[in-house]
């Protein structure tokens, strides 16, 4: 009852020192405490004290006491978040006092607008101790829930398992083991059984019971790296979240959006990670999905963590410090990389997800690129001025404008010319790097590359249907004259084609694709419509298209608008800005199937792996 009573019994000694307690340490102070009291026989003394709360240890160090031995005294105090303590728990849109009272306490700040007042509702019963790791079970109690537990009803058993997989790295991952969740199917490179051993292991790993939560602690400082034994933690179908202190305010990573520092901000910040066709700007979530930190501890030592989710996703800082993700689907399965030296870090994190392509040589020299070349007879003229300049030069580019009205795998007519000039640029030394879209035109009456792919089944269809869902990216519709004077996206809007799009996780999408490619770059029957690339630049892989969703709109709303939309841009309108419906249904190589709201941050990984081979 935050309290502490100090009777004496018994008394017939005086002693000559005049000894006193002078300092008094509570540990497990679960928040921060802010006032002390000290009376003897019901009167409050006059005292100087001083309190020093350590978030990290849940420790408070009360010092300046004059507690005389042999006297009785009653010490009182008084224990409440500090701002930086409160977790957000209404992280959606407009949050109003009714909501906030409904799940925590309204601030009297707007940073955050409302914050728990509770412990999480999980717990831990008994936790399974082995050489490699540890597992539990998760229990949620019922009573504790909170009315509208954000945003949907948490699920009520839990699995935890954590894995030492070397000495270096730890895995520990939290899903629903009576029902099957989507995971994220990029592999790992994991050693096939663990290999390290506790004497060299770099961390040390407990398991909180109630609430649960997880901390991680690099051995040899005692740092702790992780500890997410805090109230916002939540697993439900549509909304998990999960919050950890910090080791330090030094963070970074996460993305792809743009910033005005490496480091992160850690002032009550929230990033959306969604990829989108969204040129870089302040706070918007943009092409690529990166949902990986590192940190730097107060001594230097670093230290990496991936969230291996693919679902929509935000992050948010606070100067606790402390971080807490919200992701709207899959599981939390978290892999931690302790360096020890930031460089140390990036080669044990690539060793993991897989190193970096190792570049050609001839890609490291001079390349020119642009959108709007009008003709191949201004790209012969634009390569002839670069030599007379005497500019260094090695690679050129073409972007859709050599296409015919931007369908893949053709040649326009006024870029003709186009083959014969890249094997005249080759002889010179130079390189030549094309372009391709993956969205294919479905208005065509003699279009191999579509006929094709309906014949292999390749597109992305709608659900418990064989109907493929159209939106419109870049390809024109057949025999229009389209008006140029128009802005672009009116253009689309007026003359664009129905357009499908591959499902590249799929083993007959991936035979096509490598077919379609091959076939471009040697047409044995015309070689005239084929061209000798060096180099392939995929874009528009988000997947972008030029609408929100579908031709007549999405179907399950649920899915376009959750329950929880994290702090992406435009978040009003959902998740399909710029893209396709959540509901397209799509299947991994061994024939599972899975929405593309689970894995449409996947589009451009799994276009870029066919692609590379």
């Amino acid at each position: 009852q935050n309290v502490l009573q100090m009777n004496v019994i018994n008394n017939n000694y005086t002693d000559p020192n005049n000894l006193k307690f002078e300092e008094i340490k509570i540990l497990g102070a679960l928040q921060e405490i802010t006032a002390v009291t000290v009376s003897q026989n019901n009167v409050v003394e006059n005292s100087s004290l001083n309190i020093t709360y350590y978030p990290l240890e849940k420790v408070a160090h009360i010092t300046g006491l004059q507690l005389e031995l042999g006297k009785s005294y009653t010490v009182k105090w008084t224990q409440q978040l500090s701002v930086n303590e409160r977790f957000n728990c209404y992280p959606g849109p407009n949050p109003t006092q009714e909501k906030c009272e409904q799940l925590g306490v309204t601030s009297n700040s707007n940073i955050p607008p409302c914050y728990y007042s509770s412990n999480n509702a999980y717990s831990v019963d008994k936790v399974e101790y082995t050489s490699s790791g540890l597992a539990a079970n998760l229990t949620l109690n019922t009573a504790k829930t909170r009315a509208n537990e954000n945003f949907t009803t948490p699920i009520s058993t839990l699995r935890l398992e954590v894995k030492y997989h070397l000495n270096h790295m730890l895995q520990f991952k939290i899903y629903d083991y009576k029902n099957a969740r989507y995971e994220v199917p990029v592999p790992l490179n994991l050693p096939s059984s663990p290999t390290n051993t506790e004497k060299e292991r770099l961390y040390e790993v407990s398991v909180q019971k109630k609430p649960f939560g997880i901390q991680v602690r690099r051995k040899s400082t005692g740092t702790v790296i992780w500890d997410s034994q805090l109230p916002s933690f939540t697993f439900s179908d549509m909304f998990i979240q999960i919050s950890t202190r910090l080791a330090s305010q030094y963070i970074y990573g996460f993305g792809e959006t743009e910033h005005t520092m490496f480091r992160r901000n850690m002032s009550w910040h929230t990033w959306g990670m969604f990829t989108r066709d969204q040129p870089p700007t302040y706070k918007l979530n943009s092409y690529g999905y990166q949902p990986f930190y590192m940190a730097l501890e107060e001594d230097g030592n670093a230290h990496g963590v991936l969230l291996l989710n693919s679902n929509a996703m935000d992050v948010t800082f606070q100067p606790t410090p402390a971080l807490t993700y919200r992701t709207t689907g899959g599981i939390l399965d978290f892999y931690m990389v302790l360096g020890p030296t930031p460089e140390l870090v990036v080669q044990e994190y690539t060793a993991l997800i897989g190193r970096p392509f190792m570049p050609p040589y001839w890609s490291l020299g001079f390349q020119l690129c642009r959108y709007g070349y009008r003709s191949d007879l201004e790209i012969v003229q634009l390569v002839k001025g670069m030599k007379a300049a005497g500019i260094p030069y090695d690679v050129q580019y073409v972007d859709i404008d050599y296409m015919e009205r931007q369908l893949d795998f053709t040649i326009g007519t006024l870029f003709s010319g186009l083959p014969y000039l890249v094997n005249r640029i080759k002889e010179d030394g130079m390189r030549f790097i094309i372009i391709l879209d993956p969205a294919i035109s479905a208005n065509e009456t003699n279009y191999p590359t579509f006929s094709r792919g309906v014949q292999e089944d390749v597109f992305i269809k709608w659900p418990n249907t064989n109907d493929i869902i159209y939106s419109k990216v870049w390809p024109f519709l057949p025999n229009v004259q389209v008006n140029e004077s128009l802005p672009v996206q009116t253009q689309i809007q007026i003359y664009g084609a129905h357009v499908a799009f591959p499902d590249f996780f799929r083993n007959s999408t991936v035979g096509w694709w490598k077919r379609e490619i091959l076939e471009f770059y040697n047409n044995p029957t015309n070689p005239f419509r084929s061209i000798r690339f060096d180099g392939l630049w995929i874009d528009m892989n988000e997947p972008a298209a030029f609408l929100n969703g579908a031709i007549g709109g999405c179907r399950n709303d649920l899915l376009n608008m959750p329950p929880y939309i994290p702090h992406l841009g435009y978040r009003s309108d959902g998740l399909t800005v710029k893209t396709l419906c959540m509901e397209g249904q799509q299947y991994l190589p061994d024939g599972t199937p899975v929405r593309h709201y689970d894995v449409h941050s996947l589009y451009g990984w799994s276009q870029t792996k066919p692609t590379l081979e």
